[in-house]
């Protein structure tokens, strides 16, 4: 069965957001699987042996606190996650070097080819499960200025390289009362095959004439460096610098980030529920036990932050080792549990509308 809702979760992700504002961060005592969406348990039982996962830098932060709450609920698992960015991780999963994969983009038509062609899922094909939504924060670091206004088109000049410093008449004129030094600019932008990329360039394209999405950086100015970590340190000890990194580098770094431009010509600050308000108008698409959302950029809400991502779970919907099997749905059960959702507001993220979260929690059941 296939089917598509358009905004059908608009309300509830926002809710959700504004509800765990007032979550602990990593000091709070673990919270072990306990309950999903769909109100199953997220372990009645837990599995013994080790899980290898990898991919997406976006989610890393995510995974890393993930992993710490259900080893101590679960003592005989061990989850292993190498952040080696979406394209890797997928190439990973591919080759039977992970048993999942963090991507944040769906799996492609040439990806769905491979994992047939390899035979990574026997006869079967891998899905898409949506897990971890967050905001892309465009971080900057220019001396003596810590907020901005920048529209998506001076964006796509910047990284084009069109536009090289710092007081430039197109960030005055979004900026007025900056004070904008005469300074270079030093673009940053990821290196590896990238979902967060995808995402970025994708908004850019849409609202600010760049260059169409893609994996790897389509930019033609600026410097290169692997997964959101190394792009966010870069910037922060660069002078003049800008990049675009997940929303949890950002804070985790303590740097600077702007308020873009929507279909509006709007700047939109980013807040984890103007971020959740956007995510909760994406077309929602539907087959089997596949699950892909598409960004609705023509949204224009004063409160919904258009830069956003979803980090999908790349799993064998069936063809899955018996072995692994109750290992990979253990987790997987709990990332998508009220629990683990709950932690991501704490850990710079968006939780899932709970309409996703029991689609998701169905699709996990049906592995095999």
């Amino acid at each position: 069965m296939k089917f598509q809702r358009y905004g059908a979760v608009a309300g509830v992700a926002v809710a959700a957001s504004l509800a765990l504002s007032a979550c602990g961060s990593n000091n709070n005592a673990p919270t072990g699987p306990t309950s999903s969406a769909s109100g199953t348990s997220a372990a009645s039982s837990c599995p013994s042996g080790t899980l290898s996962l990898a991919g997406s830098t976006a989610q890393a932060n995510a995974i890393s606190q993930w992993k710490k709450d259900y080893q101590t609920k679960c003592t005989g698992v061990t989850v292993n996650y190498n952040a080696n960015g979406s394209g890797a991780g997928v190439t990973s999963f591919i080759q039977k070097q992970a048993d999942f994969a963090g991507s944040d983009y769906s799996l492609s038509t040439t990806q769905a080819a491979q994992v047939t062609s390899a035979g990574r899922c026997g006869s079967g094909s891998a899905v898409n499960i949506p897990l971890v939504p967050g905001a892309i924060a465009v971080v900057f670091n220019v001396p003596n200025v810590t907020t901005l206004n920048l529209s998506a088109t001076t964006l796509a000049g910047i990284f084009n390289g069109t536009i090289s410093n710092w007081d430039a008449a197109a960030i005055k004129a979004e900026n007025p009362s900056a004070n904008l030094p005469n300074l270079a600019i030093q673009p940053f932008y990821r290196s590896d095959t990238s979902g967060t990329s995808y995402n970025f360039s994708n908004y850019l394209h849409a609202l600010g004439g760049f260059a169409a999405a893609n994996k790897q950086w389509p930019g033609k100015a600026g410097q290169g460096a692997k997964g959101s970590s190394l792009v966010a340190s870069k910037v922060k000890s660069t002078a003049g610098a800008i990049g675009y990194a997940e929303y949890s580098y950002a804070t985790e770094d303590s740097l600077s980030y702007a308020a873009v431009s929507n279909a509006s010509g709007a700047y939109v600050p980013l807040t984890q529920t103007n971020a959740a308000n956007f995510i909760a108008k994406a077309k929602v698409t539907q087959s089997g036990s596949d699950t892909k959302l598409a960004f609705d950029y023509t949204y224009a809400a004063a409160d919904a932050y258009p830069a956003t991502l979803v980090t999908y779970e790349i799993v064998c919907g069936t063809g899955n080792d018996s072995g692994q099997l109750p290992l990979i749905k253990g987790f997987l059960t709990y990332m998508d549990s009220s629990a683990a959702q709950t932690e991501l507001t704490s850990e710079g993220y968006v939780p899932l509308p709970s309409a996703i979260q029991a689609d998701n929690a169905t699709a996990i059941a049906s592995l095999q």
